[in-house]
């Protein structure tokens, strides 16, 4: 049987970006709203391994300033060496969330992040790009 083709040709990684959010849709609708991000990262880390995608938790990038590293930053999952994904809690994507996953991406030369809320009206996510 041939694999589907997949209608959509301009999204960035489509497979696995939705295998991503099909596992956020599924532990939120497992554990529901309310709880602490770090409960609903556990799940996630969970089901990413339980599916068998690759994937690195609380990955830290350098901060720099004129070529000297000057901190470090953590987010939550690098997935499959090329998305990051970055869990909130939350009703809607605040600029310095966003802000704050544009500046992994740069840091780490990577092109896409998923960033996700888990809030009381459901989950929500935003696929951030970096154009470079």
């Amino acid at each position: 049987m041939a694999k589907p083709t997949l209608k959509r040709q301009d999204i960035l990684y489509p497979e696995e970006s939705y295998k991503i959010i099909g596992i956020l849709f599924d532990v939120y609708n497992y554990l529901g709203p309310g709880h602490h991000e770090k409960y609903y990262q556990r799940a996630v880390s969970y089901e990413l391994e339980q599916r068998g995608v690759n994937f690195k938790e609380q990955l830290f990038v350098p901060v720099w300033y004129r070529g000297k590293p000057i901190g470090r930053q953590y987010f939550d999952f690098l997935v499959d060496g090329k998305i990051v994904l970055e869990l909130k809690k939350g009703n809607r994507f605040s600029k310095r969330h966003i802000d704050q996953v544009l500046e992994y991406l740069k840091s780490g030369d990577y092109r896409l992040a998923i960033i996700a809320n888990f809030g009381s009206d459901g989950i929500a996510f935003r696929r951030i790009i970096n154009f470079k």
